[in-house]
């Protein structure tokens, strides 16, 4: 397989770059799939009232925020991590450590390191990420073949509560600049059940109220949401969200979705999104929920 043309560096554009197999969860259209008999619950229990919040933009305190992931090559030296919280939950491989670290939420938040080699194509991925020098430690990591169609081991977290990949559920500038988006996106709520719903492998509660909704649980806008008035970057991000839906990938934000920081978003296209309410969401019916840490499925 061909090196993608793709460009080094922080957040670069990726359009050349398959992010796994078409027939990936993440890539798969859901919008012809029947609805959960439990979808004005579950999304009652987390606020059908509350608001969609896109967690990303062009300028908030200064600059651009969201997820910052890097791309590198065969030039950039691999490192041994240590792994504090989940080392046998880990992959306990070299990572790729590039010159310029793109740490989410430095100060304050989770410290996602996310890498793609664009060489072998896999992405490495650390939650919780210090370091110093050449030395790095983290709190769990996760590599993805992006050629194969991978899943983590029962009850396996990664750099993701949910056990989920992050890069390809972000929304990313270049592929909204081309007009459409072909896959779903990542996405966060407060509260959480322990359990989860493949593709998650993971859960981060203690919670085990039946209406919370499990990691991995997959909701889409409907399918008679009127898009015609909203702008143009808004408007591919709401068509996505009909046609592949969004996969709850941790806790954080009620209804929020996740993507790049880049200085070319439209805060104000953007913050249209904010008139969707999780009302006008709907919960693509879900397969066995795995409950707690116990094989037990229901």
């Amino acid at each position: 397989m061909a090196e993608p043309m793709v460009k080094t560096g922080i957040n670069v554009d990726l359009e050349s770059i398959q992010l796994f197999p078409k027939n990936n969860p993440w890539n798969q259209k859901v919008d012809q799939l029947p609805v959960d008999p439990r979808s004005e619950i579950l999304i009652r229990q987390i606020g059908a009232q509350k608001n969609i919040h896109p967690d990303f933009g062009a300028n908030w305190r200064g600059g651009p925020h969201g997820f910052s992931y890097c791309v590198v090559d065969e030039e950039t030296a691999k490192v041994q991590v240590e792994f504090t919280d989940y080392p046998d939950e880990s992959d306990q491989v070299m990572y790729p450590l590039p010159t310029h670290i793109p740490l989410r939420d430095e100060d304050t938040g989770d410290r996602h390191l996310i890498i793609l080699h664009r060489g072998e194509m896999k992405l490495y991925e650390l939650f919780y990420t210090f370091v110093k020098g050449r030395e790095v430690r983290a709190a769990s990591g996760a590599v993805f073949d992006l050629k194969k169609n991978p899943s983590r081991p029962a009850g396996h977290t990664s750099a993701d509560a949910a056990g989920l990949p992050i890069l390809p559920g972000l929304v990313r500038y270049d592929e909204i600049a081309r007009g459409h988006v072909d896959h779903a996106f990542r996405f966060t709520v407060t509260k959480t059940r322990k359990a989860y719903v493949p593709p998650a492998s993971h859960y981060a509660s203690q919670d085990t109220h039946v209406n919370l909704p499990p990691m991995g649980m997959r909701v889409r806008l409907k399918a008679d949401y009127p898009l015609s008035k909203y702008p143009p970057q808004a408007k591919v991000i709401l068509q996505a969200l009909k046609t592949y839906g969004m996969l709850l990938a941790d806790n954080g934000g009620d209804w929020f979705i996740s993507g790049a920081a880049d200085h070319r978003w439209n805060d104000a296209d953007l913050n249209t999104l904010k008139r969707v309410k999780a009302s006008d969401l709907e919960v693509v019916k879900m397969g066995k929920v795995v409950v707690g840490s116990s094989p037990k499925q229901e």
